[in-house]
Order: structure tokens, then C-alpha cells, then sequence
């Protein structure tokens, strides 16, 4: 952490952030602590041999994914959400680029673990389906292979591919908050908890809520706009050809 406030370095009187960048900060914090704080509970429970949540076999036979995947999480959610920040990537680049680094081996621990519990673990039928199964895998896959996608961009100087693949891969990672959001809406609204089928289908929608937004954001901010180049430089041409 000195390490990256070392390369902090503002204008005297200047703001690292603007006020709609703090804003906006925030709610990604919040939203990402959603399902946080239910793995920071677990990790907890599995450090104290305490029973705040109601017993894991899963995560008593190998605690040891269960710690890196909440941990990695957490990280990747958290930082990955300043990595956004205009500000920071306009005015820190040395900053953006060391949190990034954190950042990017974060999303592939999370990504990792996730497909070995996904692999090795055995769900009951009522929490992991055929469906949800095989969007894990491949969104696990798919997740890691946008933060490589990425790091190849950025060292061939390709800014919008490498903001784009990565704001991909932190749309899977924060599946776990729109998931978890979803849940909780429902059992609010209708006082059920979704099992089974119906439980893998809102896992699943979740991740394609979230992929849907990210590709709407990388069309409006990323990719550069179209602009009437063509016709400007014909009536230019026109003009040096003949002068009025």
C-alpha cells in the first residue's frame, strides 16, 4: 500500500476525485459488499470455528478455495471498481497501472477457485443444476480469458480493447452482487426462496444482466464515435480546388 501512495501525486488544490466520481465509487462499493459480507462471515466462522451461518460441509472438507475465491473477490470487486474512474486513469496513470496489476491477478485467483469449486464440489441438486453448472464453468473460463484479452490490449498501447475486456471480466465477477440482490428481492417480494431450476435460471440472468450493461457502457464510452471525416476533408478538397 505505500507503494501505491507513493505514486499518488495531485496539484496542489486539486481533487483526486470528481464529486459524480465519488458518488458513483460508493455505490459500486456498496453493491459489491452485498455478497462480501456474507464470505467475510464464512471466512469467520471457518477462522473461529464459530456457527454465525449454518454449517458448510463444503467448506469444512476445503476451506482453502472458499478463503482465496472470497478474498480474491473482494479485492477484484473492490479495486476493480477505481480502475474505472476516469480521474484516476487521466491524472494517476502510475497509480491505475499498479492497481491494476493487484487487480488483474485478483480477478484470475477469483475466477480460478470458482471453477475448481465448481468442478470438485458437490452441490446439492437444489443449488446447482445442469445450468448453472455449465454457466459457471464457462463464465470462469470466459472471465479469465477477458483479463488476458486485456493484458495483451494495454501492451500493444490499445486502450479501448483493454478497458472493454476488462470491464467485461468485472461484469462476471460481479455476478455474486446482482445475484445476490436478485435473491433478495425475491424472497422480499414473495416471502420464497428460490430452489432448483428456477434458482439456476436467476443465477444465470444475473450474469447476463450484467454482461448486457458492460456491452451498452463499451458502446457508449469505449468504442470511438463515427464521425463525418469523409465529407469534411471532400468539401476541403473542394475549396483548395476551387477558391472562391
Amino acid at each position: 500500500m505505500k507503494k501505491i501512495a507513493s505514486k499518488i501525486s495531485l496539484p496542489l488544490g486539486k481533487q483526486l476525485l470528481s464529486r459524480r466520481e465519488k458518488v458513483l465509487l460508493i455505490a459500486i462499493v456498496v453493491y459489491s459488499l452485498i455478497p462480501t459480507f456474507g464470505g467475510l462471515l464464512r471466512l469467520v466462522d471457518l477462522a473461529n470455528g464459530t456457527s454465525m451461518l449454518p454449517d458448510n460441509l463444503r467448506a469444512l472438507g476445503a476451506p482453502l478455495p472458499i478463503v482465496f475465491h472470497i478474498l480474491a473477490s473482494f479485492v477484484f470487486c473492490i479495486f476493480g471498481a477505481v480502475q474505472f474512474l476516469p480521474s484516476i486513469r487521466r491524472n494517476q496513470p502510475a497509480m491505475h497501472q499498479m492497481v491494476g496489476r493487484f487487480v488483474a491477478i485478483a480477478g484470475c485467483v477469483s475466477a480460478a477457485t470458482g471453477l475448481w469449486m465448481t468442478v470438485y464440489f458437490v452441490f446439492p441438486a437444489e443449488l446447482q443444476g445442469s445450468l448453472l453448472y455449465v454457466a459457471r464453468i464457462v463464465l470462469g473460463i470466459a472471465m479469465i480469458g477477458c483479463i488476458f484479452r486485456a493484458l495483451v490490449a494495454i501492451r500493444s498501447k490499445n486502450v479501448p480493447q483493454h478497458s472493454a475486456f476488462m470491464l467485461r471480466a468485472y461484469a462476471i465477477g460481479q455476478g455474486a452482487s446482482t445475484q445476490t440482490f436478485l435473491g433478495i428481492s425475491w424472497m422480499v417480494l414473495t416471502e420464497t426462496e428460490l430452489l432448483g431450476v428456477q434458482r439456476d435460471v436467476q443465477m444465470v440472468f444475473a450474469w447476463v444482466l450484467n454482461l448486457m450493461v458492460a456491452e451498452l457502457l463499451i458502446k457508449k464510452l469505449l468504442r470511438p464515435r463515427r464521425l463525418q471525416t469523409p465529407s469534411l476533408d471532400v468539401a476541403r478538397a473542394r475549396t483548395q480546388t476551387h477558391p472562391s
